[in-house]
Formats: C-alpha cells, sequence, structure tokens
C-alpha cells in the first residue's frame, strides 16, 4: 500500500497547523472557520468567475481594452452612479458625446470605435470618466483601473489619468526568463527615487543601468522595490496609494519599468514589489475615494472604513467586486511587469480591527484568533497566497506583520495564510534599543541570542537589522546611532581611525553578520545602510522646503577610496558571497554552543560553518577553545577584521584550525582560536 502523500495525512479543515503546533489546539475552531471560509472564496470564484485564472484577469474586463480592430473598450465598475460618459482630449472634454452603458451589476461600458483603422484615443492623451449621481449632481473621476497617470506640480498636485497604449514598436518586449525562487533569499530594499547622490528624482533607466549592477556585485538576489505603484505624495514613502494600476510617473514611463524589471532577470535577480494592499490613499479627484459618490465601494463604509492614524481608507476585503480588484491587481504586476512576488506592506493592520494602533502583542494565542482579529482580511491573504503560488509557482510572498501570528507562513492546505516569509520587524527594535540604551560591557547575549533566533518553527523569517523605517528622519541608523557627527569627520583615511569610528565599523560588521547568520532563513538590507549611509532620509516636503538634500542616496561614498565607507560596503559583499557559497540561510537554524557574558563570545554552527564573534571592548583570545560538531580542518573565510574590510588584520587568514576529539560546550569535538576584541570570523572546513 502507498504510503499517503502529505495532502492525504493532512486534515483538510484547516487544522494540520496543530500538527506543528499542538498549542494552537485550543483554537481549532477558529482555524476551521477561516479555512473554510477561503475554501468558499474559491468555490465562489471557480463557479461563477471561472476560477483563479479567469477571476484575477479583470484587467481583461475592466479599464481599457483595445481589440483587434482598434475599437477601443472601457469599463467601469460604479453602482451609486446613474449616468457616465467618457471624456478627454479625444472628445474636446465634451461632457455628453460619449455616454457610457449600465448593466444590472453596476457596470458600465463604451466602445469607442476606431476611424480610419486607427484607434480614436491617441497614446499617452488625458481621459476621465464623468458620472451623474442621483439628483442630477456630476462628478468626474479617473479611471479606477487606468494605467498610467501624470502629475504636473507646477499646475495643480491631482493626477491626470492617460490612456497608455504605444505603439508594438514603443512597447518594451521581455527578453529574459524569471529567475527560479532563490534557496537563499537576499533582499535589497530599495527606492528607485532616491537612487543617485544628486538631489532629484532617479529614474528607472537609471536605476537599471546604474543601481543594479552595484546590487548584483553586492551579493544580492532579490530586490524589493518600493513606492512603485503611483501614490499621491512623494513624502509618503509610497505608502498612499491612489492609482492602483499604475507605475508611478515620477520615474519615468512603464517601458522603463519594465526594462528595469528585465535587466534584474538577465543577472539572476528576482524582483519583488512592495504592495499596499492594505489602505488606500483618501484621495477623492484622483483615488478610489467616494468613486462613485458613496463611501462604500471599495472600503467599508463610517469608521470602519477609515485608519485615523494613516488617514486613509480601509478595503472591505468581504465584498466580491473588491476581492476581483485586489487579485487582479496583483495578477497585473506579475503578468504587466514580469514582478516575481510581493512584500505585502501593512499586514498587522489587515489582521487586526484595532489595526495595531496602541496595542502591544504579549504572544499570548488568543490575541491571534479573539474578536479583535478581521477575519474577511485574513481570509482575502489566504486566497491571494493561494492565487498567487498556484498560478506561479515561483513566486516570492513576505509579510510585514509585527504581532507575529502563527500559521502566517505556512499552506492554505495547512490552515495557513499562505506566505513564503515574514519579516522579523523585532530584530531592528532590539538592536536600536541596545544601542540606545545600553554599553558595550552591557549586552545581554542571551537574550541577543534569544531574538534573533526566536521564530516559529516551519515557517521561514527574513531578517535584518535596520530597514527603511530606521533610516527615516526621525530615527537613527545604526551607523549613526555607532558614530553619530563623527561620520561627517572622521570617516576619511587621512585621519587617524578614532576610537569612536573604530567601535562604530566593526560592531557595523558583527552586528549585520550575526543577524545574518543567526537570524532567519533570508536577509534584508535597505540600500546604502550596508556601507553605514551618513545621513537619515527626508523626502521633500514643507517642512524642509521641499528640499531634496536627504532623499537620495549618496553611492558615490563608496567610490572615493580617501573614505572609510569603502570598507563596510566591501565586507557585505563578503559576507552575502560567502553565504552564497555556504548556504546558511537555506540551512536548519543554528546550534548556539557558547553565550559567554564575561568574554563577551558567541559561538555558533550553521551549514557546516562555524561563526565566532568576541564582542568583547578591549580583551582578545588566544587558543580559546570552542566546540565543534564536525572534525576536520577548519579554514577562516570571512574575517571582520581583514584589513579589506577596514580591520586591523590581527588574524593570519593561512591559519588552519584542527579538531581535537573530545566534547566541548555541547559538541563532539573542540579547537582553539585567536579571537580578536570586536572581531567575527567564520570557519569553514579546509577542502
Amino acid at each position: 500500500m502507498a504510503a499517503p502523500t502529505e495532502q492525504q495525512s493532512n486534515p483538510q479543515d484547516g487544522t494540520g497547523v496543530i500538527k506543528l503546533d499542538p498549542w494552537l489546539a485550543p483554537f481549532s475552531d477558529a482555524l476551521k472557520r477561516r479555512y473554510y471560509k477561503a475554501q468558499h472564496w474559491i468555490k465562489v470564484i471557480n463557479d461563477n468567475e471561472g476560477g483563479f485564472e479567469k477571476f484575477s484577469k479583470g484587467t481583461d474586463i475592466y479599464g481599457f481594452n483595445v481589440d483587434d480592430k482598434n475599437n477601443i473598450i472601457y469599463r467601469e465598475w460604479a453602482p451609486n452612479a446613474e449616468q457616465a460618459y467618457l471624456i478627454g482630449d479625444f472628445n474636446g472634454w465634451n461632457m455628453t458625446s460619449h455616454p457610457m452603458k449600465k448593466n444590472e451589476y453596476g457596470v458600465f461600458e463604451i466602445i469607442v470605435p476606431a476611424k480610419n483603422n486607427q484607434k480614436a484615443i491617441t497614446h499617452n492623451s488625458k481621459i476621465k470618466i464623468s458620472l451623474v449621481l442621483n439628483g442630477g449632481h456630476r462628478i468626474d473621476r479617473l479611471p479606477a483601473w487606468i494605467k498610467y497617470v501624470t502629475q504636473d506640480l507646477s499646475v495643480s498636485p491631482v493626477y491626470d489619468a492617460r490612456f497608455w497604449n504605444p505603439e508594438p514598436a514603443e512597447k518594451y518586449s521581455f527578453k529574459h526568463p524569471r529567475p527560479k525562487k532563490p534557496e537563499s533569499i537576499r533582499v535589497y530594499e530599495a527606492h528607485v527615487g532616491i537612487s543617485s547622490p544628486e538631489q532629484r528624482v532617479t529614474t528607472y533607466d537609471e536605476f537599471t543601468d546604474k543601481l543594479l549592477p552595484r546590487i548584483r556585485d553586492l551579493g544580492y538576489n532579490a530586490i524589493q522595490l518600493m513606492a512603485i505603484m503611483e501614490h499621491a505624495y512623494y513624502a509618503s514613502f509610497g505608502y498612499q496609494v491612489n492609482s492602483f494600476f499604475a507605475a508611478s510617473s515620477r520615474y519615468g514611463t512603464p517601458e522603463g519599468l519594465k526594462r528595469l524589471v528585465d535587466t534584474a532577470h538577465e543577472m539572476g535577480i528576482v524582483v519583488l514589489l512592495d504592495v499596499v494592499h492594505s489602505h488606500a490613499s483618501k484621495n477623492v479627484l484622483d483615488g478610489l475615494n467616494e468613486f462613485d459618490g458613496t463611501d462604500h465601494q471599495y472600503f467599508h463604509s463610517g469608521s470602519k472604513g477609515t485608519h485615523d492614524l494613516w488617514d486613509s481608507r480601509l478595503f472591505n476585503y468581504g465584498h466580491h467586486e473588491v476581492m476581483r480588484f485586489l487579485l487582479s491587481n496583483l495578477r497585473f504586476w506579475m503578468d504587466e511587469y514580469h514582478f516575481d512576488g510581493f512584500r505585502f506592506d501593512g499586514v498587522t493592520s489587515m489582521l487586526y480591527l484595532h489595526h495595531g494602533i496602541g496595542t502591544g502583542f504579549s504572544g499570548g494565542y488568543h490575541e491571534y484568533f479573539g474578536p479583535d482579529v478581521d477575519e474577511e482580511a485574513v481570509v482575502y491573504l489566504m486566497v491571494a497566497n493561494e492565487m498567487l503560488h498556484s498560478l506561479y509557482p515561483e513566486c516570492v510572498t513576505v509579510a510585514e506583520d509585527v504581532s507575529g501570528m502563527p500559521a502566517l507562513c505556512l499552506p492554505l492546505s495547512l490552515g495557513g495564510v499562505g506566505f513564503d516569509y515574514r519579516l522579523a520587524m523585532a530584530i531592528p527594535d532590539m538592536w536600536i534599543k541596545i544601542l540606545k540604551e545600553k554599553k558595550d560591557e552591557q549586552w545581554d547575549l542571551a537574550n541577543i541570542c534569544f531574538t534573533l533566533t526566536n521564530r516559529r518553527h516551519g515557517e521561514k523569517t527574513i531578517a535584518y537589522c535596520e530597514s527603511h523605517d530606521q533610516a527615516l528622519v526621525g530615527d537613527k541608523t545604526l551607523m549613526m546611532h555607532l558614530c553619530d557627527a563623527q561620520l561627517y569627520d572622521n570617516m576619511t583615511t587621512l585621519k587617524p581611525l578614532t576610537p569612536v569610528i573604530d567601535r562604530g565599523m566593526a560592531l557595523h560588521k558583527m552586528i549585520r553578520l550575526l543577524t545574518h547568520g543567526l537570524g532567519g532563513e533570508g536577509y534584508l538590507n535597505f540600500e546604502g545602510n550596508e556601507f553605514g549611509h551618513p545621513e537619515w532620509l527626508d523626502f521633500p516636503r514643507a517642512g524642509n522646503n521641499n528640499s531634496f538634500w536627504y532623499a537620495r542616496r549618496q553611492l558615490n561614498l563608496t567610490e572615493d577610496n580617501l573614505l572609510r565607507y569603502k570598507f563596510l560596503n566591501t565586507f557585505d559583499k563578503l559576507m552575502n558571497h560567502c553565504e552564497e557559497r555556504y548556504g546558511w540561510l537555506h540551512a536548519p537554524q543554528a546550534y548556539i554552543s557558547l553565550k559567554h557574558e564575561g568574554d563577551k563570545v558567541i559561538v555558533f554552527e550553521r551549514a557546516g560553518l562555524v561563526f565566532i564573534f568576541n564582542f568583547h571592548t578591549s580583551q582578545s583570545f588566544s587558543d580559546y577553545r570552542i566546540g565543534v560538531e564536525v572534525p576536520g580542518e577548519y579554514k577562516i573565510v570571512l574575517n571582520s577584521d581583514a584589513e579589506e574590510v577596514g580591520g586591523h588584520n590581527r588574524l593570519d587568514e593561512s591559519t588552519r584550525f584542527f579538531t581535537t576529539p573530545m566534547e566541548w560546550n555541547g559538541r563532539k569535538n573542540w579547537t582553539h582560536v585567536y579571537i580578536p576584541c570586536r572581531t567575527a570570523i567564520i570557519l569553514a572546513l579546509a577542502q
């Protein structure tokens, strides 16, 4: 008799996760309820909408489409409107010449016939829909499914919708296949607009030509692109989306973004979109808010549909047309731009009715299954992940969730929400707290190791020391915490190394490597932080006289041989390439054999490597005995004290370390190492 498959052996009611975590047993009813709600959505979609494949191709129905005779078909869902008219440059903004027909589902439609076999609406021309409400009141809106909008701040902050339909010869043609899902994901979090030392908005083309080679050279195999979905306010960092299907015109055209993604694929880099389905801009004139004159078309009505802290609108995830809109949005970015997956922003806000506002999470399981949970949002995420992974087996999805909800990163078949990874948001909080509040001698190594390894069994985590959150004005990056004002005066090699810069550079490297090696199954870095970018990030706004001074990344600092930033940049590169060779991120969680509070030494093993950290401020150790599980001859494969990474070159990297078969610190063998103060090294078996 054949052994049962995993699908057969797991209960098909959403409680499979209990096998992994028996503490979830008291919440089996909630797990079943979520699972059945997700399965009900899938059944409705299969029975009535032709399955995920058809339902998620809403762009084939809504918005603008062109048939093989160059007729333009435009459809829009606006159930509260009595009448609708298509207006734009093509008809001289005539308010009545192009009426639309409304069907029983509240969908308006118009076919604009071709003229002499040419499209009647020209490429890149301005366009709107004009709606007449009950009582005769008229409102103009940007089409909800529009794929390109532009903003002329010299005229108005309100966006213009444009009919983006270039001739075939002008469309970008993808040349390279998607890379496979990385075994070890190393993510470079980037914002196109700030990716230049110049005081202006960087373009897609500049990012493609200048930053992509840099990212590849640094050893990252994934890029997380922020602020791509068109957003009303540049300083919102892309988190106030008004046009969900439009790639931001601030950086160029849709074709430019396509070239960026395709070029990344040529380099073997997967590209994740920072997708914002947690909320939407409350803009009325150029957003979804009050699109058909009501406050409850795409969103919940009243206070339930408003996020007080973010001053934005909240989707009604239980509505059929909202589900179509959001699933189609994900599908569109995958198909039109060939993205490889998504980092879902604001997942904590989605999962809970309180949106995480004024609420701490103790880790008690009742917080994840009680009345505060927004089950419609949970189910939407379950359905979205199921759709993405069924249509795109290599797709990568990442959840930004601070709450630690169980089963977030397990498949729907087990009762999970279906993400591939969650971000380890407690880790940067820990590092910032330590650097703010404790002297080096007071660091609690056991607590550091606990926080770095405190993750759910079987659910993958992306670790990071700092992301864009810590780079924003009002906060500080790790390097700013470590060195502060000395970054401006003492990072030059023409001056002697000061104690502050010496400490800062050493700990910057050690904190990154410790987080990389111990913190998760993936690693993330925000652009510029790899080399200790000396300034925070602040977008042009009224409060800084609309200055671009802080809305840029001074990548040129690493190219100046007289500055020490190059050393940190080189270490980041060596660290990533070392992981690429040995694969510790996709290896089982590390075994920590030593956390010595007095010596300030941490030793752990992962992927056959031995990681050794000496955080002591002044004490170096010769002949320091460490436990090693696998016997043999070891060599140094990464050294934070090397001259090429700004270290003191106290280690002879040609040294070989031989094990002795005797139990030490819970390992079967031991060896002796020299480990200088504020130094980290990795040992590997000599080949």
